[in-house]
């Protein structure tokens, strides 16, 4: 059975009535978020009432310093429990690689450097190394070939004969 394709009004008109749905949900989402927001707020943070006195004034930061401070404490504890368990996660996908035995190399890119600079980069900016390489280099003495007729010439082969240079 043939498969019929689907005419260009058709799935313009099918793309439309999709996103007119996707954009519905969506402010319904956002409307609900709003209003949960809102519900927070109003539960876990209350009017605030200022009172005129100084002592009353005291009293009340001290209270919301405390408050502080427990939030404070309640976000350390889930700081460090998202870390370890962070921590966890990359221990155990260490281990299911290790179990796999496939080791992905990761691909190199080509670093045209010179060896000052490679140096540098190496040992950190407070060392100064110079590293001259054709200072190093052995020197080596030209030895000159001269041709030397064989005594079979007409085998017409040339010898070559290596003296050294004086």
């Amino acid at each position: 059975m043939s498969e019929k394709k689907m005419t260009s009004s058709r799935r313009h008109h099918l793309k439309s009535l999709v996103l007119s749905i996707a954009f519905g949900l969506m402010d319904v989402e956002a409307k609900q978020l709003v209003a949960n927001k809102e519900a927070h707020m109003n539960e876990h943070c209350p009017v605030l009432d200022l009172p005129g006195s100084t002592q009353e004034l005291q009293e009340l930061c001290k209270k919301l310093n405390q408050q502080i401070d427990q939030v404070d404490e309640e976000r350390y504890d889930l700081e460090s429990k998202v870390a370890k368990s962070n921590k966890e996660i990359e221990d155990l996908k260490i281990k299911v690689v290790d179990l796999q035995g496939k080791f992905k190399k990761p691909a190199l890119k080509k670093v045209r450097m010179s060896a000052d600079a490679m140096l540098q980069a190496l040992l950190g900016s407070k060392h100064k190394v110079s590293m001259d390489l054709r200072a190093n280099l052995k020197q080596v003495k030209k030895e000159v070939k001269e041709e030397v007729g064989c005594r079979f010439r007409n085998a017409s082969c040339l010898c070559l004969a290596v003296l050294p240079s004086s």
